[in-house]
C-alpha cells in the first residue's frame, strides 16, 4: 500500500469510526436506559443531533490534523499512538463545547459527550491495530516496503542495520550500506557492501527506487554528513541522519536535569539485577510447566539414539557464558562418537563464514541425530543448563572459545548478558545467518531487552521448530 493511499485509507475509517462511536455513544445515552434512573418518556430522536455530528466531525478532524494523527510514525509503540488519538479527540470535542456556548444547539447532552470521547478513542485505537496487522503481513512478505541504504558501517551503521533485520514492522528493506570509512565488510548476505561514501551517487543514479538513505557516520565527519545530505536531495531521497551520539544506541543515553543543568549519562549495556531476577523467573517457570512432557520426550529419544549407533546419550560440549565465564553445555549426541577428531578434515567444507563451522549435510551425523538437529530437538538437555543457570531459555548462541579467539572487538558485546537456548537468531534464520548477522542481532537483543521480548521469541521459536527452517 503506497503511503498515500495509507494516509486516505487512515482518513476514511478514522471518520467512519468517530462517526459509529457517536452513534453508540447515542445508544448508549438514549436507549439503554437500565443505565440510569430516567422517567419513561425520557428519549431524544437521533435525527436531531445529525447536525452536532457533522460539526464534531469538522473539529475532531482539525485537531487530528494538528495533532499529526494521520501521520504514521514508524516503530511507535501503540499504546504511545492511543495516547495521541486521545488527546487530539479530547481537543476536537474542546473545541465543539466551546462552540455550544455560542450556537446553543438543542438538544445537549454532556453524559453523550463523555461516552462519544471514551468510545472514539476506543474504535479509532483498534482501528489502528488493524492496520498494524495489515501492514505488518505485508510487510513480512517484502511488499509496500520502502527501499533503504544506510551510509557508515561504525557502530552507529551496525546499529540501524540490525534494527532493519529484526523490525519488519517498520516497513523497511535495506538493499544495502556504504563503508565511511575501511575497506571492510560487515559479512552480511542480505544487506551487501556497495562500496565507500565516495560511491554515493553512483548508487543514487544505478538504484532509482530507493525512497530512505540513513546517514550513520562518526560525529567528526560532520562535512561528509552535510555532503551525503545533500545529494540524497539532489536525487529526490529522503534522509534520514543518525546522530552518533558517542557512538552508542539511544537505549543507552539517559537524559537528566540536575538543578537546571542538563545532564547525559550512559548506562550499561545488558539485564540489570532486577530485570535479571524476572527473567531467571520465566525460565524456572516454564521449565517447571515442560518438565514432564520434556521427560518423556527425553527418555525416547535417548532410546532411539542408543538403538541408533554406539556413543554415549548425551554430548557435553565447554562454551563461554556471560563475561566470559566458561560452562559445560549439553545436548544430546547427533553425531558418531569422536565426531571432534575429524573437524580438521572438513573444516574445507564450511558453510558458514566467520568462526561458526556448519556444514548442510554433515557426514558424522547419524540417522536420528539428523533428525534431531532438524526440529533442534537435541538441544533439549540445554534446559538443565538453564535450570542451574547457566543458561537463559532466550539469550545469544553460546559460542565455543575457538569461535571467541577469532571475535572482533564489537563481536564480544554479545558475551555481556547469559546466553540462551533460543533467541532473535533462532527465528530469524537460524545457520541460514551469517555470523555477523548474528551478531548484530544478538546485541540488538541485548540493547532492547524486555520480558515482553522473551515471550515473543519463545512463542515464534515453536513454528520454527517444528517446520525446521534454517536448522542443520
Amino acid at each position: 500500500m503506497k503511503r498515500k493511499s495509507l494516509r486516505y485509507a487512515t482518513v476514511v475509517a478514522d471518520i467512519l469510526f468517530i462517526n459509529i462511536a457517536f452513534t453508540f455513544a447515542y445508544i448508549v445515552r438514549y436507549q439503554w436506559q437500565w443505565l440510569y434512573a430516567v422517567p419513561d418518556n425520557f428519549y431524544v430522536p437521533f435525527a436531531d443531533y445529525v447536525d452536532q455530528l457533522a460539526v464534531l466531525n469538522v473539529f475532531i478532524a482539525i485537531a487530528y490534523g494538528q495533532n499529526r494523527v494521520w501521520r504514521r510514525r514508524r516503530g511507535e509503540f501503540w499504546l504511545d499512538e492511543v495516547t495521541r488519538i486521545f488527546t487530539a479527540t479530547a481537543a476536537g470535542m474542546a473545541l465543539f463545547i466551546v462552540a455550544t456556548f455560542f450556537f446553543q444547539p438543542t438538544p445537549f447532552s454532556r453524559l453523550m459527550l463523555g461516552w462519544t470521547l471514551l468510545f472514539i478513542t476506543i474504535f479509532v485505537s483498534v482501528g489502528r491495530l488493524g492496520r498494524r496487522a495489515i501492514l505488518n503481513y505485508q510487510y513480512k512478505r517484502g511488499k509496500s516496503v520502502d527501499r533503504a541504504l544506510i551510509v557508515g558501517a561504525g557502530e552507529t551503521g551496525r546499529g540501524v542495520i540490525r534494527t532493519l533485520l529484526v523490525r519488519s514492522d517498520l516497513g523497511f528493506k535495506a538493499v544495502g550500506y556504504l563503508d565511511g570509512r575501511s575497506q571492510d565488510s560487515i559479512g552480511l548476505e542480505r544487506i551487501p557492501r556497495l562500496g565507500m561514501l565516495a560511491d554515493l551517487p553512483d548508487v543514487l543514479e544505478n538504484k532509482p527506487n530507493l525512497h530512505t538513505v540513513f546517514i550513520a557516520l562518526p560525529s567528526e565527519m560532520h562535512q561528509e554528513m552535510a555532503d551525503a545530505a545533500q545529494i540524497c536531495q539532489l536525487y529526490g531521497v529522503r534522509t534520514q541522519v543518525i546522530p552518533d551520539l558517542l557512538q552508542m544506541n539511544l537505549n543507552r543515553v539517559e537524559f537528566n536535569n540536575m538543578a537546571g543543568i542538563p545532564l547525559l549519562s550512559v548506562r550499561d549495556v545488558g539485564i540489570g539485577r532486577a530485570h535479571h531476577l524476572l527473567k531467571r523467573l520465566l525460565d524456572l517457570s516454564l521449565i517447571i510447566i515442560a518438565a514432564l512432557p520434556v521427560s518423556i520426550i527425553s527418555g525416547l529419544i535417548a532410546i532411539a539414539i542408543k538403538r541408533d549407533s554406539e556413543g554415549p546419550v548425551f554430548y557435553r560440549s565447554a562454551r563461554v557464558g556471560r563475561d566470559g565465564k566458561p560452562f559445560m553445555m549439553v545436548k544430546f549426541r547427533s553425531m558418531i562418537a569422536g565426531a571432534e577428531n575429524k573437524k580438521a578434515e572438513l573444516m574445507a567444507q564450511n558453510e558458514v563464514d566467520g568462526p561458526i563451522f556448519k556444514i548442510k549435510n554433515d557426514p558424522r551425523q547419524t540417522k536420528v541425530g539428523r533428525f534431531l538437529r532438524k526440529c533442534s530437538l537435541d538441544e533439549l538437555p540445554q534446559l538443565i543448563n538453564v535450570f542451574l543457570g547457566h543458561m537463559s531459555l532466550v539469550g545469544p548462541r553460546p559460542p565455543l572459545q575457538s569461535e571467541v579467539d577469532q571475535y572482533k572487538a564489537w563481536h564480544r558485546q554479545r558475551l555481556s548478558v547469559i546466553g540462551g537456548a533460543t533467541g532473535l537468531w533462532q527465528i530469524s534464520g537460524r545457520s541460514d545467518l551469517t555470523f555477523d548477522e548474528l551478531c548484530l542481532l544478538d546485541i540488538y537483543y541485548i540493547e532492547n531487552w524486555s520480558i515482553m521480548l522473551d515471550i515473543r521469541i519463545l512463542l515464534q521459536t515453536i513454528p520454527h521448530l517444528l517446520f525446521g527452517r534454517g536448522a542443520y
